[in-house]
């Protein structure tokens, strides 16, 4: 799964990251994006093993957890723990994620809708 897979790869450019934080920091706002980053993967991960009904609540989980994500790396950034150009990095491969999430969402949504306007036809 493509999200997955992105979720990851912002996941390992985050630990070159958090490395580099300076300690207070390291172990106030890096310690809470490594959660957020693990429980987002561990979401997306459900998410994809997951049947479509129970799919949604997974995504909208996940949405969540990609705003909560861009909250903190912006506080991150505006204390100036890290540089621009770290910011804009990890920044653009997280809007990626989270338009890959909206339109998972979306698309099961209109699959579902779909399905029941069918479902009530018969």
């Amino acid at each position: 799964m493509p999200v997955l897979e992105k979720a990851k790869t912002v996941y390992k450019n985050w630990l070159g990251l958090h490395r580099n934080i300076e300690r207070t920091a390291r172990f106030g706002l890096g310690a809470r994006i490594d959660i957020l980053l693990l429980d987002l993967l561990e979401l997306l991960r459900k998410a994809v093993y997951t049947p479509i009904n129970k799919k949604i609540i997974l995504l909208e989980l996940a949405s969540d957890k990609i705003d909560s994500l861009r909250f903190f790396l912006q506080l991150l950034w505006e204390a100036r723990l890290i540089s621009n150009k770290q910011y804009i990095s990890i920044e653009t491969e997280i809007q990626d994620m989270g338009r890959i999430v909206g339109g998972w969402k979306k698309g099961l949504i209109s699959k579902t809708s779909a399905f029941r306007a069918e479902e009530r036809k018969q």
